[in-house]
C-alpha cells in the first residue's frame, strides 16, 4: 500500500463510483455491443473502459494487489492467498445495451479468500451499496435483510442466466420458485439482485450454476453483513468457487435450499 489512509472499503466505493460514472456517460447512447461466448453474452467498449478506470483508481492506493476482472486480460480466478480486487465493470450488460436501468459496477476487496469490502454502484437507479468489514449500507444508511419468514409471502429471483443448453434447469428453477413462493423476479444483474436481498426488498435468490466471482462476491458480502445467509447447493457456506448459490434473508433459507436441491435433482434425472 502507498502512503495513504484510505481503507479498502473507501477505495472500493471510489473505484466502483468512477467506473459507474464513466459507463453511465454512454448509457442509452446507442453504444455498439459485441458477443463473447454466446449470442446473449455481450460486451461493450463501456465495459472495457469502465474496468480500466476501476483498476486505475484501485492502483492509486493499492498498486501491488492482484486484480480479477471480467473483461480484457485481467485474471479470471481468485487466488486463495493475498490481497485481491474483484471487478465487474458493468454487471447487467444486456440491460445496459437495452436501455434498462438495472445495471451497475461492482468491486470487492478480498484478503486470503475472504471479502473485507465491497461496493455495488447502480448509477441509473441512483443507489450505491457499500460494505466494510462489519456493516452494509445503501447510500450511507445501514441496511438489513427483511424478516419475512413465510415462503408463501416471499419473492425469489432466479439468480443467473442459464444459457440455451441449460434451459431445463432454467425452467426447473422458475417452476420451483412459482410453486414454493409468492412471486418471482428476474432483474438481469446478479449483483443488483444480491443488493436487493441485502436491502430487504426481496427475500432471496437461487441458482444451481457456479457464479463467476465478479458476478457474486461483492453482493454476497453485502448480504452476509446485512444479516442474510448464502450457501451452495449442498447447504455449505458459499465461497467464490462454490457450485450453486442460495441466498436468503435467513428466515426462509430452508425453503430456498429445498428449491435449489429440487432444481439439481430434476436436471440429474
Amino acid at each position: 500500500m502507498t502512503d495513504t489512509d484510505d481503507t479498502r472499503a473507501v477505495v472500493a466505493e471510489r473505484a466502483a463510483t468512477a467506473g459507474a460514472e464513466l459507463a453511465y456517460e454512454q448509457f442509452r447512447t446507442g453504444i455498439a455491443s459485441e458477443t463473447k461466448r454466446s449470442a446473449t453474452d455481450l460486451v461493450t467498449e463501456a465495459d472495457r473502459a469502465a474496468q480500466r478506470r476501476v483498476i486505475e483508481v484501485i492502483e492509486e492506493s493499492y498498486p501491488d494487489d492482484t486484480i480479477v476482472g471480467e473483461e480484457e486480460d485481467a485474471l479470471k480466478t481468485v487466488p486463495d492467498e493475498g490481497a485481491v480486487w474483484i471487478i465487474d465493470p458493468i454487471d447487467g450488460t444486456n440491460n445496459f445495451v437495452d436501455g434498462i436501468r438495472i445495471w451497475g459496477t461492482a468491486v470487492a476487496a478480498v484478503v486470503d479468500g475472504e471479502p473485507v469490502a465491497a461496493a455495488i454502484v447502480l448509477p441509473a437507479l441512483g443507489d450505491s451499496y457499500t460494505a466494510d468489514e462489519s456493516t452494509a449500507y445503501r447510500n450511507g444508511t445501514e441496511l438489513s435483510v427483511n424478516e419475512t419468514s413465510d415462503p408463501e409471502l416471499s419473492t425469489v429471483a432466479p439468480m443467473l442466466w442459464w444459457d440455451t443448453d441449460s434451459r431445463d434447469a432454467y425452467a426447473a428453477a422458475t417452476r420451483e420458485i412459482v410453486t414454493r413462493f409468492d412471486d418471482l423476479r428476474r432483474f438481469g444483474s446478479a449483483q443488483a439482485t444480491l443488493a436487493l436481498v441485502a436491502d430487504g426488498a426481496i427475500e432471496g435468490g437461487i441458482t444451481d450454476l457456479q457464479a463467476h466471482p465478479w458476478d457474486s462476491v461483492a453482493g454476497v458480502h453485502l448480504v452476509r453483513l446485512a444479516g442474510g445467509t448464502v450457501t451452495d447447493v449442498d447447504g455449505e457456506r458459499w465461497q467464490h468457487d462454490s457450485t450453486g448459490m442460495v441466498i436468503s434473508n435467513g428466515e426462509v433459507h430452508e425453503a430456498m435450499q429445498a428449491a435449489t436441491n429440487a432444481v439439481v435433482d430434476s436436471t440429474a434425472e
